[in-house]
């Protein structure tokens, strides 16, 4: 969509010029500024927020000295740029353009103030001006009038630098470890060059005459460039590929926070971070901004959180609306008190599940219980052990066929949910139950490997996997899960459904709490019933009925009462997974995540199902200091009610929020346009078009396809963000004021 002028008497558009556009400024004394000296009488009634969003200026309109130009990509203004240069007068021999930019006629006063503020500004720019050129003499020793221009060495330098960083940026999109085969530069013992030593001999080879001059008389045996650079290097690569994505998360100001498991890079455990955000094609996209370590404790880890996004990335967490945290073991309860931390300081940034992953997954892995998080982490295992090896799962459907020989809908229904990844789905329990005796008895097979057709890494994890489970305590656990969460399935599965789904689930929420309750105030007799089948399961296959060894063993230290199987799992299982369940659904439905998901009712195909007896006010509150103007939302809400209810039968109504701020008519209202946009960021809701959910996958196929000792933050971000646009002068400008010293030869 191209970018008029908003100007007097300029026709530019950004489809028609290479000129750069500017935003008004959101600063309200500083908008106010450009707003008098654009003279536009019909702009003064506008808040700053409003000029930001919906006008521009071309850099026609703005002194040179205003602008700053570090590469051919990137064109910004100076802080205090104010708009000097305007037509005021061609207007008066074109009577039709005084009716599309109405120039305000000023008093002698006004006219004296603008005088008076020119004036100032071109001295303080003069002053400005002196400044820098004697600070530049005296840090350069130069007395020149004009900045010189580059020397032939400086000029080899930045040719010199380009081409490393072209390396660079080639290695971290092919995912190329800096290192080969050694696991670290110093001290390794291969005798091949480092892949980045290979790519620049590589260079110089085919040609490269800035990077052959100056190596060419270096020993065979030195290191062109040193670790120490090429360390600088990547992180000057990749800041500026992140503040790529940034920049453009900054212009839409509203996003949300996500996090995934936690992976282990350079020896430590990092958290990806991942940001979502509406662009400004009104398409909601979820990018990978980085990794945070998260060493410490939950509240050192808070901080460091906020210190990355706020300090570090410049993004205002005032404009964050919401934040989910998937994360497993240990991570459970840190992320937990991040989650409760960042709330504390800003309320509006509401804790949700994350879309990606199915709600009951997601509550399993919240569950603080070491039984529990077995089977969350076995269950993991099972996924990637098949997942490597076509062969075994060949094994596990031909154990399901014996298993099954008398049911062979069954069966072939359990071997078509093995060939997909049923261990993320919602139903991944009641799975689970049904393949538990297939998936024993294939462990086992794979084990003994009386064919001898199986390697020793593969028998060993099918060993590892058998015995967990053959232990009761997994059994019993695995039930308990199946029957505690089939509550909440069909609740998760409308979550990750259309629209009109998801608000019906926010209406719903009640009535699975009222459920649960239901089943916590009669536990005894749902235990039973829950114990019986845990029993009869393990009865089949020929597992004993125990309580685990380690309580027995603490049990013998403190007391000689000795306790029953059904009654120890009642105690320790059943109930507190139960009340855990409850308490982890009101945590991450608050009040006001419920209020916005309820305000899906804005979308006209959810509106028309309820018959346009919608209520949004009672829930829009929410979101209320987030609109351009909020005093005049009643009125609009039913005017956008009125539009959809009288709307032709031949028109279908839109059924997403995608569609619905696709529509050009939504700009005409712009509480109902902000408030979908902010709405759409909540981490809970899907991402509607799959091409801008690509980050998540391409960090696990990163993870998959690189061994632990060559993972590489910085690269990782680049193989990641492959596809971002990246400058190369803008990389070497950044690294030469970051390291202003000249590079040894």
């Amino acid at each position: 969509m191209p970018n008029f002028c908003a100007a007097p008497n300029c026709t530019r558009k950004s489809t028609q010029s290479d000129l750069a556009f500017f935003r008004f400024p959101r600063d309200p004394a500083r908008c106010k500024l450009w707003v008098e000296n654009c003279r536009r009488a019909d702009l003064e009634g506008k808040t700053s927020d409003q000029l930001n969003k919906h006008y521009r200026l071309c850099a026609k309109h703005f002194e040179a000295s205003m602008i700053c130009k570090s590469s051919p990509y990137r064109t910004v203004l100076k802080d205090s740029a104010v708009p000097t240069i305007f037509d005021l007068t061609s207007h008066l021999n074109n009577p039709h353009s005084r009716h599309r930019k109405r120039i305000k006629e000023l008093t002698e006063e006004e006219l004296r103030k603008i005088k008076e503020r020119r004036l100032e500004a071109s001295c303080e720019q003069v002053e400005t001006n002196k400044e820098n050129e004697i600070s530049e003499r005296q840090e350069g020793g130069e007395s020149v009038e004009d900045a010189p221009p580059m020397t032939p060495e400086e000029k080899e330098i930045r040719d010199y630098l380009k081409s490393l960083f072209e390396i660079i940026v080639v290695i971290g999109k092919q995912n190329i470890p800096l290192n080969g085969h050694a696991e670290h530069e110093e001290g390794s013992e291969s005798f091949t060059p480092s892949n980045f030593q290979a790519l620049l001999e590589y260079r110089i080879n085919a040609g490269d005459e800035v990077l052959r001059k100056r190596f060419e008389m270096a020993a065979v045996n030195v290191e062109y460039c040193p670790a120490l650079q090429q360390r600088r290097m990547l992180e000057v690569c990749e800041s500026c590929i992140r503040e790529e994505l940034l920049q453009e998360i900054r212009e839409c100001r509203f996003f949300s926070l996500v996090t995934d498991h936690a992976v282990e890079i350079g020896g430590e455990d990092h958290l990806p971070l991942f940001l979502r955000f509406v662009d400004q094609t009104n398409c909601l996209r979820e990018e990978f901004i980085g990794f945070l370590p998260c060493e410490g404790d939950d509240e050192a880890l808070a901080d460091r959180l906020l210190t990355e996004i706020t300090e570090k990335w410049g993004l205002n967490m005032e404009y964050c609306r919401g934040q989910a945290h998937v994360s497993s073991g240990v991570f459970v309860c840190k992320m937990k008190s991040v989650a409760t931390r960042l709330m504390e300081k800003y309320p509006m940034a509401v804790y949700t599940p994350c879309s990606t992953c199915a709600l009951n997954i997601f509550l399993a892995n919240s569950l603080p219980f070491t039984s529990v998080q077995v089977v969350m982490s076995t269950l993991k295992k099972i996924d990637s052990f098949f997942s490597k090896s076509a062969l075994a799962r060949a094994e596990l459907e031909h154990a399901i066929s014996i298993f099954h020989q008398n049911n062979e809908a069954k069966a072939n229904e359990l071997k078509e949910v093995c060939r997909t990844s049923w261990t993320e789905r919602h139903d991944t329990f009641e799975l689970a139950v049904d393949l538990l005796e297939s998936l024993l008895l294939c462990m086992d097979s794979i084990h003994f490997n009386e064919d001898l057709k199986w390697n020793d890494r593969i028998t060993s994890e099918a060993y590892v996997i058998s015995e967990t489970l053959a232990d009761f305590e997994f059994v019993v656990t695995l039930v308990v899960l199946k029957y505690a969460l089939s509550f909440t399935r069909a609740f998760g599965k409308n979550l990750q459904g259309q629209t009109l789904d998801v608000y019906f689930a926010a209406n719903s929420l009640t009535a699975v709490l009222h459920s649960l309750n239901e089943v916590m105030d009669n536990i005894e007799v749902y235990h039973e019933f829950w114990f019986e089948e845990a029993i009869n399961l393990a009865a089949a296959m020929e597992i004993p009925v125990k309580v685990p060894r380690l309580y027995l063993r603490k049990q013998r230290a403190e007391t000689s009462l000795e306790i029953q199987p059904e009654s120890y799992f009642k105690e320790f299982l059943s109930v507190p997974v139960v009340g855990r369940v409850i308490q982890e659904l009101k945590d991450v439905f608050s009040e006001n995540h419920l209020k916005a998901l309820k305000c899906l009712s804005l979308v006209p195909f959810v509106m028309g199902h309820l018959k346009f007896n919608t209520s949004e006010e009672n829930n829009a509150d929410i979101y209320k200091n987030d609109l351009p103007n909020p005093d005049t939302l009643p009125a609009e809400l039913h005017c956008w009610r009125i539009k959809w209810k009288h709307r032709g039968k031949e028109f279908s109504l839109p059924s997403t929020i995608y569609d619905t701020l696709q529509l050009s008519e939504v700009k005409f209202f712009p509480n109902v346009y902000s408030f979908l946009k902010v709405l759409c960021t909540l981490p809970v809701l899907n991402l509607e078009n799959s091409k801008y959910g690509v980050a998540r996958k391409r960090l696990k196929a990163y993870l998959a396809d690189t061994p632990v000792s060559h993972r590489s933050r910085s690269l990782a971000l680049l193989n990641i963000n492959y596809d971002v646009k990246h400058d190369l002068d803008f990389m070497v400008d950044t690294y030469t004021k970051m390291y202003p010293e000249k590079e040894e030869e």
